[in-house]
């Protein structure tokens, strides 16, 4: 999801809740500690210089259990982060405190923010000769020594 899209959605709900993919909620008196850019330069595999750039949310489960987030406000702490750090329309990405802190994309169901669980995989696939499908093995090719398994044969 990007900046503009959670924008539109927050001006059309009243809470603002979000939910792990497998169900739990994450309790509904968290804070947003930080929304900032996080840039990532790296080498992948192969060789290939990239660069990453993603808008970043942090959600802390705190003590303050009567504390809850409006959609207004956290409205207004993206235009700030906008216009301060001057952030184009990136892709969130959002950090939460589970067993360590995890890192999601995040979606919506039509009444929850949804932290998405996110992968990794081979960027330089073409150049680190991993296959991109299986393989297909034709069965007369299995045989044991060019002989061939017939019906009464006995290799059965």
């Amino acid at each position: 999801m990007k900046l503009s899209e959670i924008k539109e959605i927050l001006t059309t709900v009243q809470g603002v809740n979000f939910k792990l993919e497998h169900g739990d909620m994450v309790p509904e008196h968290f804070h947003v500690t930080e929304v900032g850019i996080v840039t990532k330069d790296f080498i992948d595999c192969g060789g290939t210089v990239r660069h990453e750039k993603v808008a970043n949310f942090q959600l802390w489960d705190a003590d303050d259990y009567e504390h809850r987030l409006k959609a207004g406000k956290l409205l207004n702490i993206i235009s700030l982060s906008e216009k301060v750090l001057g952030m184009d329309d990136l892709e969130i990405e959002v950090e939460y405190q589970s067993a360590t802190i995890g890192k999601y994309d995040l979606g919506f169901d039509g009444n929850d923010f949804l932290l998405l669980a996110k992968t990794t995989a081979c960027l330089a696939m073409d150049k680190c000769g991993v296959p991109t499908g299986k393989q297909k093995v034709e069965m007369k090719n299995l045989a044991d020594g060019g002989t061939s398994c017939t019906p009464g044969g006995g290799c059965c």
